[in-house]
């Protein structure tokens, strides 16, 4: 398994387990998947940008960019806008606990915007979540 996929579960993980983000989207509807349209409201597990650090020489430093899609059906931009403020609280101080084989040394959202869809009944939210992976020995 690769950081990015490491990433990507504890992501979820932490999605699930956070009751403020719970109570707006179910832990059911925070999914991994490529298909639209996505249950209203939903969390989606995005894509992700894998970057070599390249301050290590045994290039066991990755910084990685995941993108978590957030969907709602409303006529406006409050529920979407909630559901990622409430990501972005779930990401704080506390650091990622990832799989062996890796360590989250830093974890912060990057970005967020939201924004209404094309379809003109649904609002649409992403949060970039940039950590910092450390490859350790096992």
């Amino acid at each position: 398994m690769g950081a990015a996929l490491a990433l990507q579960k504890a992501i979820r993980a932490r999605l699930v387990a956070t009751p403020a983000v719970i109570a707006l989207v179910p832990a059911a509807s925070i999914l991994d998947r490529n298909q639209r349209p996505a249950p209203s409201p939903s969390i989606i597990l995005g894509e992700a940008q894998q970057v070599d650090e390249g301050n290590a020489i045994g290039r066991n430093r990755v910084r990685i960019y995941h993108a978590v899609h957030v969907w709602k059906q409303e006529p406006s931009l409050t529920g979407a806008t909630a559901i990622t403020s409430e990501i972005r609280k779930a990401f704080g101080a506390v650091r990622l606990q990832l799989d062996p084989g890796f360590h989250c040394a830093d974890q912060r959202v990057a970005d967020i915007r939201v924004m209404r869809d094309p379809d003109g009944e649904t609002s649409h939210g992403v949060v970039t979540i940039e950590a910092l992976i450390l490859e350790v020995a096992t």
